[in-house]
């Protein structure tokens, strides 16, 4: 009877029956809630076997840049003022006033170093890296080759430095070239100027803006910095300081800061969790499937996944291809993962208020750090029949194509379905 009752709850928590919701998972987690500011976790889960005689010989990647500072002066410079000229007018609580002696320590850490990789965000690429040549050391062994290119963006120029290091260090024989330039930006940074313009268009701001205002919860934390609520009514952009004092609080996590310092203290549960719903609503109306813009933002990537496609074709055609590793940013990241309908995260979903319950969590896909792995497996060099797996953030993912033994699947199954969903694209009038 007990070995029964066991595995059934292990099904119940394989088919998410048992699964936490994102409220939980972030009261036990706070991090969570910081979305693309959160800092990576590493792999969550062991990978399985693969099939008999299958062994892993080609590695496509593509991943974020580390942890970094907040890319903008006013992030840090809203809360700041806010609270500085309140203690210049003696408005500020006791609290209050740590408060701004916390932001003045955090604003100076990021003086003229913004959006720079921090230093852990230099060894979460170190670790990657390690952990994919201890994982899949056939497709490191001797003078394989490794193809790096990165984004013309320092912080990611610096990621990739670092991961190509590890490498080094772990074989010096490996044939290692990197590259960062405009050249490569159509598919490694592509921006998409006519699908992103739909994401302020009035179908999709007013049901986004409507939202944020039924979770705002701003006020509360400043009324307990500010004593006065005629001061905060009258000269505080509420709305304002809630996102920037938030951005500033999930950002410490990626600093040296972090060992001695925190600002969710400030925040009760309820606080956090609303500020993430807020955040992860954002990002998917602007990089999901979101029917309000016309659903088609995960398009953005299609020359990425095109180049993935294509590149893996003829890397797979070698004796020993190597690896291909690409490091770029989460705005690619994102829509890639949508597009490839990578755990589910290809679902089409109207209602922002339904997008936790159905299981649409950022902060599953785009850490610091993020990466998706495509890791091929053949039983020798003339094997045509290849299988693959995709690991998100180094974790087994599932994605919509029949397989007997999943999460490996049949590349050419892979192929004939993408090829065909990007051809199928047509892209909209300027």
């Amino acid at each position: 009877m007990r070995r029964v009752t066991v595995f059934f709850l292990l099904a119940c928590f394989a088919s998410g029956v048992l699964a936490q919701s994102a409220r939980e998972e972030i009261k036990r987690n706070v991090h969570l809630s910081a979305s693309n500011l959160m800092a990576y976790r590493g792999p969550q889960n062991r990978l399985t076997p693969a099939p008999v005689g299958m062994k892993p010989f080609y590695i496509s990647h593509y991943g974020r840049h580390g942890s970094r500072y907040l890319a903008n002066a006013y992030e840090y410079d809203y809360p700041y003022n806010v609270l500085r000229r309140a203690d210049s007018l003696r408005l500020l609580t006791p609290l209050g006033r740590t408060v701004l002696e916390r932001l003045a320590t955090i604003r100076q850490d990021a003086h003229l170093r913004l959006g720079e990789l921090t230093p852990l965000g230099a060894r979460q690429h170190r670790q990657i890296a390690e952990r994919m040549y201890q994982r899949f050391p056939e497709v490191f062994q001797g003078d394989a080759p490794v193809d790096a290119k990165s984004t013309v963006v320092i912080r990611c120029i610096l990621s990739m430095e670092n991961a190509l290091q590890q490498l080094l260090v772990l074989n010096p024989k490996l044939r290692i070239t990197h590259d960062a330039s405009q050249h490569d930006m159509y598919y490694m940074n592509q921006g998409d100027p006519v699908l992103w313009a739909r994401n302020t268009a009035p179908e999709v701001a007013g049901p986004y803006m409507a939202f944020c205002q039924r979770h705002d919860r701003s006020k509360a934390v400043l009324q307990r910095l500010i004593s006065d609520e005629q001061y905060i009514d009258q000269w505080v952009n509420v709305q304002r300081f809630g996102y920037t004092f938030f951005k500033v609080a999930s950002s410490i996590q990626n600093t040296e800061l972090r060992q001695r310092m925190t600002l969710y203290d400030i925040f009760t549960d309820e606080e956090i969790y609303e500020n993430w719903l807020k955040e992860n609503a954002r990002f998917y109306g602007c990089f999901g499937f979101c029917p309000l813009n016309g659903g088609q933002q995960p398009f953005s990537q299609r020359n990425l996944l095109r180049r993935i496609i294509l590149e893996a074709d003829s890397c797979i055609r070698l004796e020993k291809p190597g690896a291909s590793l690409r490091f770029g940013h989460e705005t690619m990241v994102l829509p890639l993962v949508c597009l490839l309908d990578l755990n589910n995260f290809g679902q089409t979903i109207g209602d922002f208020e339904q997008l936790a319950e159905k299981g649409w969590r950022n902060y599953r896909i785009f850490p610091m750090a993020a990466n998706i792995q495509f890791v091929f497996y053949r039983r020798h060099a003339q094997d045509k029949d290849i299988l693959f797996k995709v690991l998100l953030n180094e974790d087994e993912a599932t994605l919509p194509l029949p397989s007997g033994m999943a999460p490996y699947y049949r590349w050419q199954d892979f192929r004939e379905r993408y090829l065909a969903l990007l051809d199928s694209y047509v892209e909209p009038a300027r």
